[in-house]
């Protein structure tokens, strides 16, 4: 079983900022990604190589990495605005050819995130 935890979600308004954490259990994950619950709505991927991959909604404004020799990945989110209100659950998985959450077999609970106008 693979432990995952976010951390970093709070309340602000559009046009401010957020970085959120995920720190895993040791896990050699290939990929790890950031959803928005319910749907999983896909936010960005990023695998071991560091190859990043982002949904057309946040390009420009949110940027992944992780730190790897930590387990722990980020999200650095700018210009937020409120359509940007969701839970941010972050996921591990060994392969992430697309954004699809299908590729990903751990998840973590999520932390809120709220934008207000």
């Amino acid at each position: 079983q693979v432990y995952l935890e976010e951390s970093g979600g709070g309340s602000v308004q559009a046009g401010g900022s957020l970085r959120l954490s995920c720190v895993r259990s040791p896990y050699d994950a290939y990929c790890m990604g950031w959803f928005r619950r319910p749907e999983r709505e896909p936010v960005a991927t990023i695998d071991r190589d560091g190859v990043t991959n982002y949904a057309n909604s946040v390009k420009g404004r949110f940027t992944i990495s992780a730190d790897n020799a930590n387990y722990t990945l980020y999200l650095q989110m700018n210009n937020l605005k409120p359509e940007d209100t969701a839970t941010y659950v972050c996921a591990a998985g060994l392969r992430c050819p697309t954004l699809s959450p299908a590729f990903f077999g751990f998840w973590g609970q999520g932390t809120q995130v709220t934008v207000s106008p």
